[in-house]
């Protein structure tokens, strides 16, 4: 696991979780290998029928040189060509974007879990607080009780 959208269940309800490889550059490959990755603000965008990945931020290569790359430089993802097509037309409705939730290596390769989501409204996200409040009181309770 390289890092977690943690902002994405909060704000949207994932319908449908997506595996895609990344297209990467050697630089990137290394700085991933790093933990040096961040998928707060990014989302992903259909294009000439392709998916990218746009605002995900993977910090240069510590050891790199003057050939290290973008930042923030948007990457294309590769998934089968009838997933792709299903989500085009998921996406083409209203309301359904694609959101990354999280980066990780899988026999050496970077992979991206990508989540189909719908919006979430601000009286659901307050219901989602309230919810994670009552679990954490829950597991505090349990937790004292068996302290005694």
């Amino acid at each position: 696991m390289i890092c977690v959208n943690k902002q994405a269940p909060f704000s949207y309800y994932i319908e449908a979780k997506y595996e895609a490889g990344m297209v990467l550059q050697g630089t990137e490959v290394k700085a991933l290998r790093e933990g040096r990755a961040n998928l707060k603000e990014s989302f992903a965008r259909v294009k000439n029928n392709e998916i990218f990945l746009f605002d995900c931020h993977i910090s240069p290569y510590s050891h790199g040189n003057q050939l290290n790359h973008d930042p923030i430089r948007p990457r294309k993802l590769l998934l089968h060509k009838r997933e792709i097509k299903k989500l085009i037309g998921k996406v083409a409705e209203r309301g359904y974007t694609l959101v990354p939730l999280t980066l990780y290596f899988l026999n050496g390769k970077a992979k991206l879990e990508l989540g189909l989501a719908k919006g979430k409204k601000l009286h659901d996200k307050r219901q989602t607080m309230k919810e994670r409040e009552a679990k954490r009181e829950v597991e505090r309770a349990f937790k004292q009780s068996q302290r005694r």
